[in-house]
This record gives structure tokens, C-alpha cells and sequence, in this order.
């Protein structure tokens, strides 16, 4: 085998951050730009699978599993908020010392990933949002039930949210809004599903982490102003079939970041998934403009 062909093919790997070990995917050479994917709900690094080895003929490519997701060892108790997520990540970043990096963002990897930048404005150096939201504009009807936790913490409204978490709507969340659902490779949900059922107690991990969803949105204006002060590079792909985040958040970054480049295709929320080649096709261009100098690592 060429070493292009190993240099391309992703290694699992795990890193102890404090109490945590951290299951992440790496390809590609290490002297290159380095690219974080972080991935959403209710999945994994796994999402990345068919993306990392196009990445890394080009760049460094990191996938981390979050606290609670994939592979990713987290202690017996631990907070299930995405303040902490970013803690973990922030401590993942200075184990492999990435000082810098582009980011992908999706889901709940949004609210992680502009956590990051907020901390560490000059380590981000480009960000891809795919569905990954940060207005108030972008929140869809799909949210109208978590809503209601947010506003009761009710066991009621908690146990309402129950329903997000079996195989069907794990399917769905892959199938809503895809052209051609019946091509999609089940085991994308069917490993979501498994892992999220795998340990004792992981569903009301699952669930506190939805109730503290609302802590991103209360952030929402400081995500907002570091995207005004940064004027970072970024490229919003979007299926705009999503039922959680609508097509009007990916137009709303044009409000901080007059250059950013807004694509919407028709796909749904897992449009990486079922529309690679698109996303691909606007992703290289933009990484190659806007990471083409410089060492990254």
C-alpha cells in the first residue's frame, strides 16, 4: 500500500484528558492545517467517516467523540453540559497541542466549536457550519418540545423528550428532508442508536444535555459578537429540509460576517450524510483560500 493510502485512512485513537479518555479519529500529515470535526447529536466521530479521507489528502484531520457520545470514556459522574464538552475539548486541543485549527461544526458541535472560539478567538483560523446554528433564527419547529422542558424542568416535559431517543427517530433524523432516503447507510443510526443505549444511565445523560441546550441559545449574542470582532472565514452548508435548524440560520451569519458563503442544498439535518459530493464541492475551495499558508499545527 502507498503511504498516500495510509497517510489517507483514518486511526482511532484515545487521549486522556483529566478523568476523561477521549476516543478520536486522525488522518493525514501532521504538518499540515489541522481540521476539527465535532459532531452533533445523536451522533459520533463516526458521522465523519467518508469526509475524513478526502480531508486528509490535504489537511490534518481530527474527530473527537464528545463526553456522553461514541467511544469517548467519561467518570462515573461528570456535568452533562456543553460548557463542559468545551473543557473536555479545550483539553484534547493542548494534548495533541493543536494550537491551531479550522473547524467543522455541526448540531451540538456548533455550540462547542464557537465555545472554543470564543475562548481561543486567534486558534480558529476558518469555521464550515453544516446545520450547526447560532441565531435565534434558526431554531425550527423540531425544538418545540425541548422548549417546553426549558421553560417547566418538569419530570413531565423531561419525560416527554423520551421519544427522541428510540430507533425510529434516530432514523429519522438521517431520513427527514433526504431525496432518496433508501440509499442512506442504515448503520449511520443503528451505531447512534446502540452506543446512546449501550450504558446504564446514558439516556438522561442524553436528557440533561437537552435541558442545558438552552444555555447556547442565552449565548447566542456572544458567538454573535465574536463573529463580528473575528470576521473569521466561514461557510455555511445547509440542508434546508432540517426540521431543527432552519435555512434562516444559515442566512443569518451574513448579519456578523458580510463574507461569509451561504449554500443551502436539498438535504436534511444530516446532509453530510446523504450529500457529501455537495458539500465536498464547497468545502475544498474554501479550505484551499482561506488555509492555503501558513502551518497550522
Amino acid at each position: 500500500m502507498s503511504e498516500l493510502a495510509y497517510q489517507i485512512l483514518p486511526t482511532v485513537n484515545q487521549v486522556e484528558v483529566g478523568n476523561y479518555s477521549v476516543f478520536y479519529r486522525e488522518a493525514g500529515p501532521l504538518n499540515a492545517p489541522t481540521l476539527l470535526l465535532l459532531h452533533g447529536f445523536p451522533s459520533s466521530s463516526f458521522l465523519f467517516r467518508h469526509m475524513i479521507p478526502i480531508l486528509a489528502l490535504t489537511y490534518h484531520v481530527i474527530a473527537p467523540d464528545f463526553p456522553g457520545f461514541g467511544f469517548t470514556k467519561s467518570p462515573a459522574n461528570f456535568p452533562h453540559t456543553f460548557d463542559n464538552i468545551a473543557n473536555v475539548m479545550e483539553g484534547f486541543l493542548d494534548a495533541l497541542d493543536i494550537q491551531e485549527f479550522a473547524e467543522y461544526i455541526i448540531d451540538y458541535g456548533a455550540p462547542v466549536g464557537l465555545r472554543l472560539a470564543v475562548r481561543r478567538p486567534h486558534a480558529v483560523k476558518a469555521i464550515v457550519s453544516q446545520n450547526g446554528n447560532a441565531y435565534l433564527d434558526g431554531l425550527g419547529p423540531g425544538f418545540g418540545a425541548i422548549r417546553s422542558y426549558w421553560a417547566s424542568g418538569s419530570q413531565s416535559d423531561r419525560d416527554a423528550l423520551l421519544p427522541f431517543f428510540t430507533l425510529n427517530a434516530t432514523e429519522s433524523q438521517y431520513t427527514t428532508g433526504t431525496k432518496n432516503p433508501e440509499s442512506l447507510e442504515p448503520e449511520s443510526w443503528w451505531l447512534d442508536y446502540a452506543l446512546m443505549n449501550d450504558q446504564l444511565g446514558n439516556i438522561d445523560i442524553q436528557l440533561d444535555y437537552l435541558f442545558d441546550y438552552q444555555t447556547n441559545v442565552a449565548q447566542y449574542p456572544q458567538y454573535q459578537q465574536y463573529l463580528r470582532q473575528s470576521q473569521v472565514p466561514l461557510l455555511a452548508v445547509w440542508g434546508k429540509n432540517d426540521q431543527f435548524f432552519l435555512p434562516a440560520g444559515a442566512e443569518a451569519y451574513k448579519r456578523d460576517l458580510p463574507h461569509a458563503e451561504i449554500h443551502l442544498i436539498d438535504a436534511g439535518h444530516f446532509a453530510l450524510i446523504s450529500n457529501l459530493r455537495d458539500i465536498v464541492h464547497y468545502m475544498l475551495p474554501f479550505l484551499y483560500k482561506n488555509l492555503k499558508s501558513g502551518k497550522h499545527h
